[in-house]
């Protein structure tokens, strides 16, 4: 059982309007339209680790607690700042968390990073191996995006960081994720890892260093086993989805929230979306909805809380909590 003892988000500065990227790409004024995005921010000055340490201390204060309390940094970043070492170490160094006071590391799957994140912290406190869990999400979704081949893709990307703070507390939570690793291919980032050899294949490296998305597959992929997926994690919880009092959901786009709406077959009043307003954030974007969703009053005591979201690999996952205070 744990607690969601606080919560934290960071937006860059510079909002980018749907508009001012029609004029500067070229595009005929369209883009708010195909994608349903309005806005997004985007990093000029802020680095990743800014906007990680900016969230973190936002859920520390939320939370009531000081930076000596924590006692692990989970970092749970899509994109991580570099592929080695881990970010968490780094964050955990930014936060001024002295060497040896805390344990750092990172997880990644990718746009539910939030989730298993607190999975992991839900662990470790169960085990006796951590009593104040710190788990940030933070992206730089905005580079590596394909505007010259998918503008109708890249416009759905903004930056930003979430944070939650995690301690134990007296509410059981369910988590579930289940894979479709079939759809691996349908959302990629191929260059940076393994896969392609710089030095070798320096083609292959620059042409795989761009975001890829086949929306058609991921749509047909959720519309035929999403719904089924949030039936087992409701389930597992001993809940129906009329008991919902709110679901926070990645803010994957404004459109894939319509669908979602239409197959759970929920009242709209109940889904936060802010995605026509900060764009899809990757794994940032559901700490980022469940910090305005409790700033907004929408979260209180008592809340059943439901969180959800879909992920590259392809994977979905869901925890459901109500919310003690």
């Amino acid at each position: 059982m744990i607690k969601i003892a606080g919560t934290g988000a960071a937006l860059p500065e510079n909002c980018v309007t749907s508009s001012s990227l029609d004029l500067i790409h070229g595009y005929d004024g369209s883009l708010a339209e195909v994608t349903g995005v309005d806005q997004r921010y985007v990093v000029d000055q802020e680095t990743q680790i800014d906007l990680a340490k900016t969230a973190a201390l936002a859920a520390l204060k939320d939370a009531g607690l000081a930076i000596s309390d924590i006692d692990t940094v989970i970092s749970g970043c899509a994109v991580p700042y570099q592929s080695l070492p881990a970010t968490a170490p780094l964050i955990m160094q930014h936060l001024g968390i002295v060497d040896g006071a805390a344990s750092a590391f990172d997880v990644n799957s990718t746009c539910l990073s939030f989730l298993t994140g607190i999975e992991m912290a839900a662990g470790l406190i169960a085990l006796g191996r951590a009593n104040t869990v710190l788990v940030v999400a933070s992206e730089i979704a905005s580079r590596a995006l394909p505007w010259s081949t998918a503008p109708e893709t890249a416009a759905l990307f903004g930056d930003g960081a979430g944070a939650a703070v995690i301690t134990k507390g007296e509410t059981p939570y369910t988590a579930l994720m289940r894979t479709y690793p079939s759809a691996y291919d349908a959302c990629q980032l191929g260059a940076g890892g393994t896969r392609f050899d710089y030095h070798n294949d320096p083609v292959g490296f620059d042409n795989n260093a761009l975001f890829q998305m086949d929306g058609k597959a991921l749509f047909r992929l959720s519309a035929a086993h999403f719904a089924d997926f949030v039936d087992e994690l409701l389930m597992c919880a001993g809940w129906k989805i009329g008991e919902v009092d709110v679901i926070v959901p990645h803010q994957a786009s404004p459109h894939a929230l319509r669908h979602m709406i239409r197959q759970l077959a929920v009242p709209r009043e109940k889904v936060i979306d802010i995605s026509a307003t900060v764009g899809n954030q990757i794994a940032a974007s559901l700490p980022i909805t469940l910090d305005y969703a409790r700033r907004n009053n929408r979260i209180k005591d008592g809340t059943k809380l439901l969180m959800l979201g879909t992920s590259a690999g392809v994977s979905f996952g869901g925890l459901t909590m109500e919310v003690s205070e």
